[in-house]
């Protein structure tokens, strides 16, 4: 669907230079500003041992995300995993005597499950040989099972299966639906999942013997309409469920709600024990003295407080040294946390957190450097209003010594259910470091702010967040932040999504553009994406097939026409989530058309680009693109 009627600026004729400008033109001080940024390795995804003296993690000191095992006295790390893994996640055995890490084959979606003892020996892959399925993380439920879900490739379902560590053979626990596993019971009789699309997702509880599901908040109870993360207390007769609370007081935030169980598996009423109408409870565990540890997510900013089980009341809150905790493990004893935390200078990086006593948080000893805090800004939160009234907010990053109006990128995020948050994000602070402005807004459907927020942009309400881009380049031009006419759209995912929809449809705001593996057409996409990501977003976009119409109109190929600023766009080529077809079609009819556009496809990346040193050349390529053109 065209979108409102503006005067066009001229075509580049077909033999205008249309490639970006090679990284080396920058000046180099700019060029080894970018390379020291975005190449700042990180550590993320730590797994404290049983016995709490040594922690894995994933780390891509070495250029890609590999599995190492440290320990907490500063000893040399030991790398376990192989050479070409790209490794996800991981996870302990309750005994110690394994770790379950998940890998990345070539960058693809696709993920598979290895095990690996503490000491590098034992290595087997134990799911997801075919190269089709997909193995989504779980977690142990003794020594020697691990339970995770299993999507084959060849439909939308995915199946909980219990895989025995030692053997690979695997017990299918529950099928019907896409399932999500969260937990598993002591005696493995009840399966804890998530199910449902996106936005609209509940946890249900599983019998394994009979395959009955039932949900575990009803639809009328607190948090009942969504629901992501659910597990069995310490009781055994008990469930906890992380779930939206609709209503007053609660104003659609994310709370806990406490579930009783019957010996046969039935969810009783709920009882809300965390809720707070300014916040989202991002996570949380329950510690063996009956309080709860909960990580609350306050403007994008991370709050850590332990609260009575009880009541609710706040126990204690434990001062963090960075903004955000991404991630986290609890000691056996829930005495100290190790926390994956990130900041805007600092990439995200393992911490000892004290949870009782006076000792204050200290870095992993075998924690990666960092870059240099000079080349780095801190960026302000930054509050505006929609056109039709609703708050909105985004973080702004400005160069230093700038004041007054600046050349400016606006940065969106995926999803479109992530959220801009205080972290490390190495093309922001590149561009910076180029002398650009940059501004990362939270336009209506992203997280962080109640699931009315959150699903305000579903199928035909995405007009209205749309509608939100517009209001940002306006705000920003009317506060003096930004120069018109040289402004810069720039996004990942479905970040990328939205700024061809931003190009196509308001060509007299952006003088460049760069996308990140966005989609350029929903209908190609929902063709080529994975069985379980097309199902699984219907409720986010519409069905490809009833509202095949929606989606065209929705979608900036039909519109692309309209496009006349220079856009760059980047993919990597194994992408199967949002597939590498979707930049490639976008340049070719570009091209066509003789518009200015250029295509970085990324070797052996997926839909995220984890290799450093494609990391350091895209930021580099972003970076000179938008100095060519703003």
């Amino acid at each position: 669907m065209a979108g409102p009627m503006t005067e066009r600026r001229p075509v580049a004729p077909r033999d205008a230079p249309v490639g970006p400008t090679p990284p080396e033109l920058l000046p180099e001080a700019v060029r080894r500003a970018v390379t020291d940024i975005a190449g700042a390795p990180g550590a993320w995804c730590p797994e404290l041992s049983p016995e709490g003296d040594r922690v894995a993690y994933v780390t891509d000191r070495s250029g890609i995300p590999r599995l190492e095992v440290a320990r907490l006295d500063g000893a040399t790390p030991l790398v376990l995993s192989g050479p070409a893994e790209e490794v996800v996640s991981v996870a302990w055995s309750p005994d110690g005597g394994r770790l379950a890490y998940l890998v990345s084959p070539g960058g693809s979606i696709c993920a598979e499950l290895h095990v690996v003892r503490p000491d590098g020996s034992g290595h087997r892959v134990i799911a997801g040989e075919d190269p089709r399925a997909t193995v989504f993380a779980g977690g142990w439920t003794g020594p020697g099972h691990y339970v995770c879900s299993i999507a084959p490739g060849d439909g939308p379902d995915a199946d909980i299966v219990l895989v025995d560590a030692a053997t690979g053979e695997h017990r299918t626990l529950a099928v019907g639906g896409f399932l999500s596993v969260t937990s598993v019971s002591v005696d493995e009789r009840f399966v804890l999942a998530r199910r449902g699309p996106r936005g609209y997702r509940h946890i249900v509880v599983i019998d394994v013997a009979t395959g009955v599901q039932r949900r575990a908040l009803g639809l009328d109870a607190p948090g009942g309409i969504a629901s992501e993360d659910g597990r069995f207390g310490p009781d055994g007769r008990s469930l906890y469920v992380r779930a939206s609370l609709p209503g007053a007081p609660f104003t659609d935030r994310a709370g806990l709600v406490a579930v009783p169980l019957s010996e046969d598996g039935v969810p009783g009423e709920g009882r809300v024990v965390l809720s707070r109408p300014d916040a989202d409870l991002d996570g949380y565990a329950l510690r063996t003295d009956g309080t709860v540890l909960a990580v609350w997510s306050v403007d994008g900013v991370t709050e850590l407080l332990v609260h009575a089980a009880s009541d609710g009341a706040v126990v204690r809150q434990i001062a963090l040294p960075e903004p955000v905790l991404p991630g986290w493990s609890l000691s056996a004893d829930g005495a100290t946390m190790i926390a994956e935390l990130t900041g805007p200078r600092a990439p995200r990086g393992l911490w000892v957190v004290p949870i009782t006593g006076p000792a204050a948080p200290a870095l992993v000893p075998s924690a990666p450097g960092r870059p240099d805090p000079a080349l780095l800004v801190t960026p302000v939160r930054y509050e505006y209003a929609a056109a039709d009234g609703l708050p909105l907010s985004g973080w702004l990053y400005t160069p230093r010594g700038v004041q007054g109006p600046n050349r400016t990128v606006v940065s969106f995020h995926g999803g479109p259910e992530g959220q801009e948050r205080p972290s490390y994000s190495p093309v922001a602070q590149s561009l910076v470091a180029a002398g650009f402005t940059v501004f990362a807004p939270n336009v209506r459907g992203s997280g962080g702010f109640g699931r009315a927020f959150v699903t305000a942009d579903d199928g035909p309400a995405r007009e209205a967040s749309f509608a939100d881009v517009r209001t940002t380049v306006d705000e920003l031009v009317a506060a003096g932040i930004a120069a018109p006419g040289r402004i810069g759209a720039h996004g990942w995912s479905y970040g990328g999504y939205l700024t061809l929809v931003a190009l196509t449809r308001w060509p007299e705001l952006f003088a460049a553009g760069v996308t990140l593996a966005g989609m350029s057409d929903l209908r190609t996409f929902f063709a080529g994406t994975e069985p379980w990501m097309a199902a699984a977003s219907v409720t986010e976009y519409g069905d490809p097939v009833t509202d095949r119409d929606m989606l065209a109109a929705l979608s900036p190929m039909t519109d692309l026409e309209r496009l006349t600023s220079p856009v760059l766009l980047a993919h990597g080529d194994r992408d199967t989530n949002v597939p590498v077809a979707e930049s490639v079609q976008a340049h070719q009819e570009l091209q066509a058309r003789g518009a200015p556009s250029d295509l970085l496809l990324l070797p052996g990346e997926g839909h995220t680009i984890v290799g450093r040193d494609h990391l350091v050349e895209l930021s580099e390529r972003v970076a000179a693109w938008f100095d060519r053109w703003l």
